[in-house]
C-alpha cells in the first residue's frame, strides 16, 4: 500500500469519526432535550391530540379492526380485516407525536424517553381497552394501540369446536395456545379462562405483560398481576404462584427456558398450567419448547412434556368471504399415541396422528380445519389454498367435496369491499 493509500484511509476515517461523533452529539441533544420536556406539569396539556387519538380508535372499532397504528410523519392507519388501512389524509407531524405521548403517558413519559420504548393499557370507554405500546422510531414516536374488548366473549361467541371444551375442564397439565402475533391467542386463552371462572370454584392466577382482559371473580376467585407493576418477570412470578394456592395459572407467554421450566413443574405439580407461545402448529411448537434447552438436558425436558402436555391450540386468522376474520384452528388432544410420539422423538408423524384423531379426540389438523370452513362457504378456495400447509392434497379435497356437492361453490357474490377514508 502506498503512502498516498494510507493517508487516504486516514483521512476518510477522520470524517468518518466527525460523522460519527456529530451524529452522536445530536442524538444526546436530542434525549437531553427530550428528558426535560419529561419534567412537565400534567395541568398544561390541552389534551387535543388525546382527543383526535380517541376518534381514531372509536373508527376502528366501527370498521372491525384489531390495532391502530401511529406513525411520525406518516399517515393513521389501522389493521382492519388483516391489512393496513389509511383512517385519513392528515400526517402526523413529530411535535404532535411528542404532545400525543405527553397526553397518553402522562408521568411516564419520561419512562419513555429513558426506555424508548413502553408498554401500557389504555380504557377508551366501558366497553373498549386497548393494549398500547409506544417507541421511537426515526422520525420521532410511534404507537400502537389493540383492542381489547371489556366483555370478554365466550367459546360460542367465537364459534370454537367443541372439543375444545375439554381443556376447560382439566385439573392438571400444560395447554399451549400458539400462532403469530395477532392471531387471537389471548382471546382465545381468555374465553376459556373466563368459562372455568363461570362453571368452577378454582383459584386463578394470570401473570401477564400486560394485563389484557379484566376478568371478575365468578364461581372462581381470580389474581391478577402485570409484569413490571406487580411482578419482577414471568419466571419469578410463577414461582412465587406455585406458593399461592393456584388451581389454574395463565402465564402470557412463555419467553425463556427458565419459565418453561418452571411452567412445567407446575403442571407436573396438580397445576392446570395456561400459556401461549409464537409457533405455527403442534408440531413446531414441541420442537420449539424442546430445542430451547441444551442438548445434555433435551431428553428430560421431552420426558416432561410428554407427561404434562394435555393439548395445542395453533390458530390463524382466515379472510372470509364477508371481509371478516375466521381462526382456523390445528387442535391436539393428548391421548396415548400422542405422548408415546412426543417421548420417542417421533414428531414427524404427529401431524398425521393428528388427522387421524379427528373423529374420535375432536382433534384436526390446520388443512382439516381449512377444509370445514370452506365447505360451509366461509372461506374463498383462494384463501384457503393460500392457508394450507399441504395446498396439493388440500386441493384435492376440495374439488371431490365439489364434485359431491355438483359443483364448485360460488362464493364471489359475498364479496365486499372495505373502504376506509
Amino acid at each position: 500500500m502506498t503512502v498516498v493509500d494510507i493517508n487516504e484511509l486516514v483521512e476518510q476515517k477522520m470524517q468518518a469519526d466527525t460523522t460519527n461523533q456529530v451524529q452522536n452529539t445530536l442524538n444526546e441533544t436530542t434525549s437531553t432535550n427530550l428528558k426535560q420536556e419529561a419534567h412537565f406539569e400534567a395541568k398544561k396539556l390541552d389534551f387535543k391530540m388525546l382527543k383526535q387519538l380517541e376518534f381514531y380508535l372509536e373508527g376502528l372499532i366501527k370498521h372491525g379492526g384489531s390495532d391502530l397504528h401511529i406513525k411520525s410523519s406518516s399517515l393513521i392507519r389501522g389493521r382492519i380485516n388483516g391489512e393496513m388501512m389509511p383512517l385519513s389524509n392528515e400526517i402526523l407531524s413529530y411535535a404532535d407525536g411528542i404532545q400525543l405521548a405527553k397526553e397518553v403517558l402522562k408521568s411516564r413519559f419520561e419512562e419513555l424517553v429513558e426506555n424508548k420504548s413502553i408498554d401500557f393499557n389504555y380504557k377508551l370507554n366501558e366497553k373498549y381497552r386497548f393494549r398500547g405500546n409506544m417507541f421511537f422510531q426515526t422520525d420521532g414516536v410511534s404507537a400502537v394501540f389493540r383492542v381489547i374488548p371489556v366483555d370478554i366473549p365466550s367459546m360460542e361467541d367465537l364459534k370454537m369446536p367443541k372439543s375444545i371444551e375439554k381443556f376447560c375442564h382439566l385439573k392438571r397439565g400444560l395447554v399451549l395456545v400458539t400462532g403469530p402475533t395477532g392471531s387471537g391467542k389471548s382471546t382465545t386463552l381468555a374465553s376459556i379462562l373466563n368459562q372455568i371462572n363461570k362453571d368452577q370454584r378454582k383459584h386463578i392466577i394470570t401473570i401477564e405483560d400486560p394485563i389484557e382482559f379484566v376478568y371478575k371473580d365468578q364461581n372462581s376467585l381470580i389474581n391478577q398481576r402485570a409484569i413490571g407493576q406487580d411482578a419482577l418477570n414471568f419466571s419469578t412470578a410463577l414461582r412465587a404462584a406455585l406458593r399461592e394456592d393456584p388451581d389454574v395459572i395463565l402465564v402470557g407467554e412463555m419467553r425463556d427456558m427458565e419459565t418453561i421450566e418452571t411452567a412445567m413443574h407446575a403442571a407436573e405439580t396438580g397445576h392446570l398450567v395456561l400459556s401461549t407461545l409464537h409457533t405455527v402448529d403442534a408440531k413446531d411448537t414441541i420442537n420449539r419448547i424442546i430445542g430451547m434447552f441444551p442438548g445434555n438436558e433435551q431428553n428430560k425436558i421431552r420426558m416432561s412434556l410428554a407427561a404434562t402436555l394435555q393439548g395445542v391450540l395453533s390458530q390463524r386468522l382466515i379472510k372470509t368471504v364477508d371481509n371478516k376474520r375466521a381462526a382456523a384452528i390445528e387442535i391436539l388432544i393428548k391421548n396415548a399415541r400422542i405422548e408415546s410420539l412426543i417421548a420417542d422423538s417421533r414428531d414427524s408423524e404427529i401431524t398425521d396422528a393428528i388427522a387421524e384423531g379427528k373423529d374420535i379426540y375432536g382433534m384436526q389438523t390446520f388443512d382439516q380445519a381449512l377444509l370445514d370452513l370452506y365447505k360451509n362457504g366461509k372461506i374463498s378456495e383462494q384463501e384457503t389454498l393460500l392457508n394450507a400447509s399441504n395446498p396439493s392434497d388440500l386441493k384435492m379435497q376440495m374439488t371431490s367435496h365439489d364434485s359431491e356437492s355438483g359443483g364448485e361453490v360460488d362464493l364471489s357474490s359475498s364479496m365486499i369491499d372495505l373502504k376506509v377514508t
